[in-house]
């Protein structure tokens, strides 16, 4: 199958910091080719930015539904946009 490439900006709502939740989306983004970052964000929300295949990018948003094992997600907002192909990896900021 020859997916097209997409972009997604992601936030991530509920008990998300202090979980591991960046590395575990980082190995997610990956395994999947996906790039972009993901990083905290003041409020307590995770964000994150994908850029890949649209099977591959929606595999890891899926993934970041369930997070890791001591996170809770309460909610993931989805902002499709137009693939740009600015990322050359995947990486968490501070």
């Amino acid at each position: 199958m020859n997916d097209k490439m997409v972009r997604a900006e992601i936030r991530i709502k509920g008990r998300v910091q202090g979980v591991n939740f960046r590395y575990f989306t980082l190995q997610n983004a990956k395994r999947h080719d996906v790039t972009g970052w993901v990083k905290n964000l003041p409020d307590g929300d995770v964000k994150a930015v994908f850029e890949g295949s649209e099977s591959d990018v929606l595999e890891v948003i899926d993934r970041c539904r369930k997070g890791p094992q001591s996170a809770r997600v309460d909610d993931v907002l989805i902002d499709r946009e137009d693939y740009q192909g600015e990322f050359s990896s995947f990486d968490v900021l501070p």
